[in-house]
């Protein structure tokens, strides 16, 4: 399933009026700026996933109701079958598939990303929770702090997400685990 990301934005946006809540209320708890949130819900800046799952959780729905406009319905288990994950494209060099995305109340997002080779290094992000990166496929550099790790097949690394971290890919296409608790 292939996102339209251009309706997240206008998802938030709707989901807020809704509720009945202000813009700078918003970017209030958010911790940014007021013309920051504008810039998301009109869709000039793109939504940071660790800022789409704080926004979730202040609206009071699923992360997977901003990602697809749908509520997940399984509550027991949800099976998601290869190459049938919500697949969205957030960044530059980032493709991110959710793997889980048909569970209600999920605590975890697994995710499968893969990351083509840049020029340039991505910009760091840093969010709540907890973090675990597998390395499935080529070489993946983990940024976390000022510290460069380098992850082949087989590799992982589980760290604190409040430091700021960011992955590449290392001498060609990559393909990394990633799950996320929030």
């Amino acid at each position: 399933m292939q996102m339209d990301l251009t309706s997240i934005p206008v998802r938030v946006k709707e989901l807020r009026e809704i509720l009945e809540i202000e813009p700078k209320e918003m970017a209030d708890k958010l911790g940014v700026t007021l013309i920051n949130y504008l810039a998301y819900e009109s869709g000039e800046q793109d939504i940071p996933i660790s800022t789409l799952y704080e926004i979730a959780n202040i609206l009071g729905v699923d992360f997977t109701t901003l990602l697809t406009g749908r509520t997940p319905k399984m509550n027991t288990y949800t099976v998601t079958r290869k190459d049938q994950g919500a697949k969205v494209e957030r960044y530059p060099g980032y493709d991110y598939t959710s793997l889980c995305y048909n569970f209600k109340g999920r605590e975890m997002e697994p995710m499968l990303v893969h990351l083509s080779p840049e020029e340039e290094r991505p910009s760091l992000v840093s969010h709540s929770g907890q973090e675990f990166n597998f390395c499935v496929s080529g070489k993946v550099c983990v940024t976390i702090g000022k510290k460069d790790i380098v992850l082949e097949a087989g590799d992982c690394v589980y760290f604190d997400p409040m430091i700021p971290h960011g992955q590449a890919a290392v001498d060609g296409e990559a393909t990394f685990l990633t799950v996320i608790k929030e």
